[in-house]
């Protein structure tokens, strides 16, 4: 048969019976054919690759999101080519440009705290946060903090400090935005910063705070060996969350209260603009943040400290 038909059967184009569909593939699986992207690529002007750059791979909830996106993106007929930017802003613009020497068709960023990448002449999709201008697609920061702000509210704590890794991240900047707008004004809020910030918030609550706020599990879990070492339990004199349900949140003793991202939702959501645009269209939800949702573990609980306790009704 003409090499028309077989090309048609196996890219599910033009007007080739089931029966012969079946057939031909049959056929090239028995002699191991496999179409060449190259040869494709060199008459379609595209590649089906899309590059994707991650700030720092060794944190676990990069590979997770890396892992969703591959998925999506093979829902779509996309292979992905994945580089590290090992937390570094130079290395971001060296992965971006490799991807592109590479022929990829379009790019997925999740970029450096605090960078903007400079423009591209493909398509991009940026996952980062609603305060990006650039961004394409993201979690509700804001409302994640939001979430368990007013958890740590009504349960009772009036005197809580907020800890954030970096002040240069917007994603960190928009967490604890979206915790002080929703904590009632009767609530003392110390916000802190990196290292440092660990230090002075354990000895707030040496001197009578009673729940620290972080803006990730990671510092949640370094925050919890502080506490451990200088002797003050969790949560009965002190109740402590973090961000991003990370995989060993919940094995954390106590078991980490924290707020949890739809990595799926937004997955699929950045393949589906992604792909859009590389056909020339422009996709109607670009911008838009996905929710977030509370998981409510064994790291929080009422204050122990009278003077912090909700008056009974």
């Amino acid at each position: 048969m003409s090499t028309a038909t077989v090309s048609n059967a196996l890219t599910g184009k033009g007007r080739v019976s089931e029966q012969m569909v079946a057939r031909i593939r049959s056929r090239a699986e028995e002699l191991g054919y496999r179409p060449s992207t190259v040869a494709r690529a060199l008459k379609t002007g595209q590649t089906g690759i899309l590059g994707l750059v991650m700030p720092d791979l060794t944190n676990p909830l990069f590979p997770r999101i890396a892992q969703m996106l591959s998925i999506a993106a093979d829902t779509r007929k996309f292979g992905i080519l994945i580089a590290d930017s090992r937390g570094s802003p130079q290395e971001q613009t060296e992965a971006l440009r490799r991807l592109l020497d590479r022929g990829v068709d379009g790019l997925l960023i999740v970029p450096q705290k605090g960078t903007t990448p400079e423009p591209m002449p493909v398509p991009v999709a940026v996952i980062n946060t609603a305060s990006d201008p650039a961004n394409s697609v993201s979690a509700d920061h804001a409302g994640g903090g939001a979430l368990v702000a007013r958890h740590i509210a009504d349960i009772g704590h009036r005197r809580v400090v907020i800890l954030g890794g970096d002040a240069v991240s917007e994603v960190q900047q928009d967490r604890i935005a979206g915790m002080t707008r929703a904590l009632p004004p009767t609530v003392d809020a110390r916000i802190m910063w990196g290292d440092a910030g660990i230090e002075r918030a354990v000895a707030e609550v040496q001197a009578g705070a009673t729940a620290i706020l972080t803006t990730s599990d990671l510092i949640a879990l370094r925050v919890r060996s502080e506490l451990m070492r200088a002797q003050i339990p969790a949560p009965d004199q002190v109740s402590l969350t973090g961000f991003d349900d990370m995989s060993f949140a919940p094995i954390m003793h106590p078991a980490l209260t924290t707020v949890a991202q739809n990595v799926d939702e937004i997955a699929a959501r950045a393949i589906d603009i992604i792909s859009t645009k590389i056909r020339g269209g422009t996709h109607p939800r670009e911008g838009e943040t996905v929710p977030m949702r509370l998981v409510v573990r064994q790291s929080t609980s009422i204050p122990n400290h009278p003077a912090q306790r909700r008056p009974s009704r």
